[in-house]
C-alpha cells in the first residue's frame, strides 16, 4: 500500500511538473485577439472632422457618441464625482495646438467601454500621414488607491490645475471606470525638457478599475505608467512609443497579463528606451518606506523588438531599480541588449535577487542576459539564477518564433505552433 502510495505521488510530482514546463509562453488566446479592433497603421487612417468640441470642465455625467466626432480642447477636467461614459465606435481627437488632454480627477469616473468591432479611437487631430508622436495630451485618471509617497497623496508634474491635481488615498478597490476596446494615439505631448506627457497616465488607480484591451500606438513619452495604485491589467498592446512601454512607480501594486510591447529602432528616445522601468519611488527622500513598495506580477508577456539585428536607440527590455518586487512568467523576450539590467549594485546578495523572479521565459536573440550597471555584480546574479532558473536563450528568427509577426498585414504574435522550445529541453 505505501508502495503504491509512494507511485502516486511521484507519478503526481512529475505531472504537475511537466504541466508547469508546458505552460504557453507569450501572449496566448484560441483566437488572435488582437484582430478587428487594433490599427498598426494609424497615420494613414481617415477620421471624420471634429462636429463637436469638448473643453473646460465636465462637472456632471455626460454621454458621448459615436454619431459625433469629438475635439478635444486645452485640458479637460471631469470632476464633482461625475461619470463620462463613451459610447463604442466614437472617436475623440486631441488638439494639437491647446495641447488637448483628458483628465479624470479624483472621484470621477470615465466608462469607455469599446466592443472588439467597434473600439472607441482617441487620436491626433491633424491630418493623414502628417501626425506625430505628441501630437496631443494623452488621458490621466487619478484616483483614491495607495501610494508610497510621505502623506499618502501626491501630484503630478504636468502642469494641472493645483486644486484638482491630486491622488492616493487608502482604498485600494477604488473605481475610475472603464477602458476597454480602446486605441489611444500620438498622445505624449512634450511639456518641458523634464516634462512629458504619457498616452495613458494612471496615477492611484484601484483595482475596481478595469483596463482591458487598450492599445497606445506612438506615444511621445511612456505609453502606460503606473503612480501607486492596485491594478488587475490586460490584452495591452503598447506599439512603437518613445519611451517606455510598461512604467511603474511609487508602490505601484500590479497584476498585467496577456499583453504585448511592439518595438522599433527609430522610434526610441535618444536617453534610451525599455519595454518594462520599474521602481519603488523617484527619491527616497519622498517616500514612506513604510508602505508597500512597487510590486509587478506580468504573466504571458511578450516583449519584441520588430528589426531584429537593429538594437537603435531601444536598450534592455527590463530596468529594475532596487527595493522592487518583479516576478516574468511564462513569456518572450526578443531582440533586446540585454534581457533584463538591475540599477547599480541591487545585484550584490541573495537578499535584492530573491525580491526577482523569471520562471518559464524564452529570451530569443538578447545580447546578454540578467545583468547590473555594476559590472561587479553579474557573477553574484548569474550565480543566482543559474541554473534552473527558468530561462532558455535561443537564437531564432521571429517568424520562427511568432505566428505572423509581419506588422504590414494582420499580425499574430501568439507564438508559432511550429515552436516547440520547453524549459529544459
Amino acid at each position: 500500500m505505501k508502495t503504491k502510495l509512494r507511485i502516486a505521488l511521484i507519478t503526481l510530482t512529475i505531472s504537475f511538473f511537466v504541466h508547469a514546463q508546458q505552460q504557453p509562453k507569450g501572449i496566448i488566446g484560441t483566437n488572435n485577439w488582437m484582430n478587428n479592433w487594433t490599427n498598426f497603421k494609424p497615420a494613414a487612417n481617415e477620421y471624420n472632422e471634429a462636429t463637436n468640441i469638448i473643453a473646460g470642465t465636465i462637472d456632471k455625467d455626460t454621454r458621448l457618441v459615436k454619431r459625433n466626432t469629438y475635439q478635444l480642447v486645452g485640458v479637460v477636467y471631469v470632476t464633482n464625482n461625475a461619470t463620462l461614459t463613451i459610447e463604442p465606435g466614437t472617436v475623440i481627437r486631441g488638439d494639437d495646438k491647446t495641447c488637448g488632454t483628458l483628465v479624470i480627477t479624483n472621484g470621477a469616473k470615465i466608462l469607455a467601454e469599446g466592443l472588439e468591432t467597434d473600439p472607441i479611437v482617441f487620436t491626433s487631430n491633424k491630418e493623414k500621414n502628417i501626425r506625430k508622436p505628441g501630437d496631443w495630451g494623452g488621458i490621466i485618471v487619478l484616483g483614491k488607491a495607495p501610494i508610497n509617497s510621505l502623506g499618502g497623496v501626491h501630484t503630478l508634474p504636468f502642469d494641472l490645475e493645483a486644486n484638482l491635481n491630486h491622488y492616493g488615498g487608502q482604498d485600494a478597490e477604488d473605481n475610475s471606470g472603464i477602458l476597454k476596446f480602446v486605441r489611444i494615439e500620438y498622445a505624449g505631448r512634450k511639456l518641458s525638457s523634464t516634462k512629458e506627457l504619457n498616452g495613458l497616465s494612471l496615477a492611484g488607480v484601484g483595482r475596481k478599475t478595469i483596463l482591458s484591451n487598450i492599445q497606445i500606438s506612438f506615444s511621445n513619452d511612456d505609453s502606460f505608467e503606473c503612480y501607486g495604485g492596485d491594478l488587475n491589467m490586460t490584452n495591452l498592446i503598447s506599439y512603437r512609443t518613445t519611451d517606455d512601454d510598461f512604467d511603474f512607480t511609487q508602490g505601484a501594486q500590479i497584476n498585467i497579463s496577456n499583453s504585448i510591447a511592439i518595438r522599433h529602432p527609430f522610434s526610441s528616445d535618444i536617453s534610451g528606451s525599455r519595454c518594462f522601468e520599474v521602481d519603488s519611488y523617484e527619491k527616497v527622500a519622498n517616500t514612506d518606506m513604510n508602505k508597500k513598495m512597487t510590486k509587478i506580477n506580468a504573466n504571458n508577456i511578450t516583449l519584441i523588438n520588430l528589426e531584429e539585428n537593429n538594437q537603435g536607440l531601444v536598450r534592455e527590455s527590463i530596468f529594475i531599480k532596487e527595493n522592487t518586487y518583479f516576478s516574468l512568467n511564462n513569456s518572450i523576450i526578443s531582440g533586446f541588449a540585454p534581457f533584463v539590467l538591475l540599477e547599480g549594485a541591487i545585484g550584490n546578495g541573495d537578499v535584492n535577487l530573491s525580491k526577482m523572479s523569471f520562471k518559464n521565459t524564452i529570451v530569443n536573440n538578447c545580447n546578454g542576459g540578467i545583468t547590473s550597471e555594476s559590472a561587479s555584480s553579474d557573477s553574484s546574479i548569474q550565480n543566482y539564477y543559474n541554473p534552473n532558473s527558468g530561462l532558455e536563450y535561443t537564437k531564432m528568427k521571429n517568424t520562427e518564433l511568432f505566428a505572423t509577426p509581419n506588422i504590414k498585414g494582420n499580425p499574430d504574435f501568439r507564438a508559432s505552433t511550429n515552436n516547440t522550445i520547453a524549459i529544459g529541453n
